[in-house]
């Protein structure tokens, strides 16, 4: 792999680029990045900066059309759930392969089906990191023998579901000890809580499906990152994981775990030996 290209240039984008000047043997011949029109100037400047070290040549679009011109080995898609439906698609037609971020995205069937079809056609694959979650080889692994079940559980600061559903039922402000606020299953949480679809959705692409998934989300003043837990039951093991991610110190809703993961995305593309 020579070239990339980066769909948005937010916290995520930016992050990974720091982690790739410190972490590739040698620099990429190319990073391509698509952004919109008003965030083009600040994109550019950014860039010129985070691409030092990391690639010969950089360059910023406004329009996919130039975008996907250059002809990148892989996509990463960084800028949220409308630009899957914008972008992922196209890039999987042209024969790219397509790393999607946000996977919560895919809860949307019809969405799944047409990036499954275009990956087909375009005789590529469309790639679903671990995110911002682990053990996932272990849960797509399992799956195989036979998911007896599944059970997601979200654990976050009061705080960090301002803005959500959960300032219904809870007063975030003053809670004093754990609550249980959401039970349901992975697409019904991705439909409501879309902002927190991501991990849920991967573990239930992984493992039992969306429906088979279930979710709790448990707001927590006794926390101060946000921490992801799921059991899994098998044929083949039993499982039980825990992480607890720490944000990035640049955006404190960006996990940290999330840009690693694109990163070893990218280097296990360059790499002699894949991990």
């Amino acid at each position: 792999m020579k070239t990339l290209g980066i769909i948005g240039y937010g916290s995520i984008a930016r992050t990974l680029l720091a982690i790739l000047r410190a972490q590739l043997a040698e620099p990429l011949a190319a990073i391509h990045v698509l952004t919109k029109a008003d965030y083009s100037k600040k994109t550019k400047a950014a860039l010129l900066v985070d691409s030092i070290d990391v690639a010969d040549y950089a360059q910023i679009h406004i329009h996919s059309d130039s975008f996907f011109g250059c002809n990148p080995d892989l996509v990463i898609e960084c800028a949220g759930h409308g630009a899957v439906q914008e972008y992922a698609t196209l890039s999987l037609l042209k024969g790219i392969e397509t790393i999607v971020t946000s996977v919560g995205s895919l809860s949307d069937v019809s969405l799944y089906t047409e990036l499954i079809e275009a990956a087909d056609k375009g005789r590529t694959h469309l790639v679903l990191p671990a995110g911002a979650v682990g053990g996932i080889d272990v849960l797509a692994g399992a799956s195989m023998s036979g998911v007896r079940s599944v059970i997601y559980s979200a654990r976050k600061p009061p705080l960090a579901w301002k803005n959500t559903p959960a300032e219904d039922v809870l007063s975030l402000e003053h809670l004093m000890e754990p609550a249980v606020f959401y039970e349901g299953n992975a697409r019904e949480a991705a439909r409501d809580y879309p902002k927190n679809a991501n991990v849920a959705a991967t573990i239930a692409l992984a493992g039992a499906g969306f429906e088979k998934t279930r979710v709790r989300l448990i707001a927590d003043p006794n926390v101060t990152n946000n921490v992801h837990e799921y059991e899994v039951t098998s044929e083949a093991a039993n499982v039980f994981i825990r992480i607890e991610g720490r944000p990035s110190p640049t955006n404190a809703k960006t996990s940290l775990p999330t840009a690693y993961s694109l990163a070893r995305e990218v280097i296990n593309r360059v790499s002699t030996v894949t991990i």
